[in-house]
Parts: C-alpha cells; structure tokens; sequence
C-alpha cells in the first residue's frame, strides 16, 4: 500500500516526559496521573509542592514546576482565599487517562502469528529535520530500523498509527520471512535488546529491595514505581514471547510492578490524600 506519513502522536508529551532527564515537572507528571486524576475536587497547590519536596526537590524547583504546568495548560488554579485550589484541566486529564491505559496495560504476555508489517520510509534529502521527527515518533511506536529507510514490527495492526503528511512518502507490505530470512538476525538488527535488558534487570533491583514503613515512606517509594515503570512502554518495542529469549525479564519486572503497586496503593494515596484536604 502506497501512502504519505504521519505518525501519530504515542503522546509526545507523555514520550518526552518519561524518558527524558529526570525533572520536576516530569515527576509532577507521575504525581498527577496516579493521584491527583482520581480527586475530581483536585488538591491545593501546597500538597503538589510538598509532594514534590517528599520526592526529593527543592521548594523553588516544586513551586516552579506547578506553575509552569499551570501555565501551559496541565492545570488549572481556582483562588479561595489566599490559597489555590489545582484541578487537571479537561486535555491533560484525558492525556493522563490514555497514559495510565497505556503504563498498566504493557507487558503482558502476548503470541505471534509470523508476519511482520515492513514500512519503506521516503523522505526528501532536504528535509533532514522531518526525517530526523519521523523516524524518532516510527522508533517510540516500537518500530526498528534495518535501515535504507527500511522499518519492521512484528505488530501487524501498528499500521494504523500511520497517517499522511506531505511531503514524506511510504510503502507498507505484511510479510514472513523467506527461506533466506534469520529472525534472529532480523531482530537483533532492529532492536538493542541488550540495552534494554539492563533497564529491566535495573528495575528488578531497585524495587525488589525496597521496604517502605508509613504512608509517606510509601508514597515515595510507590511514586518512584510508576515513574520508572513509565519509559518502558516508550522503550520497549513489546515483542512478542515467542521472538524473545526464555530468560527475557519483562515478564518478572511486569509482576513485580504490579504486586508492588497493589500493595503500595493504599497508603500512598491516604498520604496524598491528607497532604490535599
């Protein structure tokens, strides 16, 4: 199929927030999508500051953080008084909703019926810039590069993150490899997985080990879960099972966030909770 490109967005916002620098805003981001989108009455701006302080953040870079997300648009500030009650506005909590669809829905166990979507990238030489923003978007939707222009996914219904954009051409094909074919080669060309085992056996780690005592202990260490779970839909390409080692760690690092976060939840919310009253 012959067809011009855009990718559509795997929330820019989102991308760049979770596997950028670590920063307050990035983890006022955290904090918004795991406790503040479920408070539809919102929290004063003293609880995201000091949310941020228990994270671990100066109350300069706190104060900053909150106003400018305010400023942009994440949030929106009602004066009562002297003091500003903070509530998502409808667009950010939306992006949130979709975030937190796309951080607790990844990882899980997922076959493979043998065909790759194959997508030939046309880009004019001149426009370095589009190549450069497109092949950056086509990496965050999982795709991998074999290069020449050439990228491959084994998720076959990933076409329809495709859309058109002048003046960037493609052509798209399904296919299974031939008698010439190594999927072994093929995969290792596309993806870094040894890069990416080391982000998960980093992650096993750090929270196989933690024991948080009190709801404030707990809030931390359930905030740190979440964001460092949260760059792993963006750089992951979510293989399935059976194109991965047997040892591969996602499946470990998936049940560990999840029973930690189930154990977690309670309390780090109770102690967002208090900080909002």
């Amino acid at each position: 199929m012959r067809s011009q490109l855009r990718v559509a967005p795997v929330n820019d916002v989102l991308r760049r927030r979770s596997v950028g620098a670590p920063a307050a805003r990035s983890t006022l981001l955290t904090v918004l999508g795991e406790y503040l989108l479920h408070r539809p009455d919102g929290a004063w701006q003293e609880a995201l500051i000091g949310s941020l302080r228990l994270l671990g953040y100066t109350p300069s870079a706190a104060r900053q953080a909150v106003v400018r997300s305010t400023r942009e648009g994440w949030l929106e500030a009602e004066r009562i008084g002297r003091r500003s009650r903070m509530r998502l506005t409808a667009s950010s909590a939306e992006l949130l909703r979709d975030g937190a669809r796309r951080i607790y829905g990844f990882g899980d166990p997922a076959s493979w019926d043998g065909r790759w979507l194959l997508l030939v990238l046309r880009v004019p030489e001149q426009r370095r810039e589009l190549r450069h923003r497109l092949t950056t978007q086509l990496a965050w939707a999982g795709f991998g590069s074999l290069g020449g222009g050439l990228w491959i996914t084994p998720h076959v219904d990933r076409e329809a993150l495709v859309q058109a954009e002048e003046p960037a051409q493609l052509l798209s094909f399904r296919a299974e490899v031939g008698a010439f074919g190594d999927t072994a080669r093929v995969i290792a060309e596309a993806w870094d997985l040894p890069a990416l085992r080391d982000h998960y056996e980093q992650f096993i780690a750090d929270f196989s080990r933690t024991r948080p005592r009190g709801d404030a202990a707990t809030f931390t260490a359930q905030t740190a879960l979440v964001h460092a779970w949260r760059r792993f839909p963006f750089i992951d390409p979510d293989l399935p099972d059976d194109l991965l080692p047997r040892d591969w760690p996602r499946r470990r690092a998936n049940q560990l966030f999840r029973e930690r976060h189930e154990r977690w939840s309670n309390a780090a919310q109770t102690h967002f909770d208090a900080l909002a009253a």
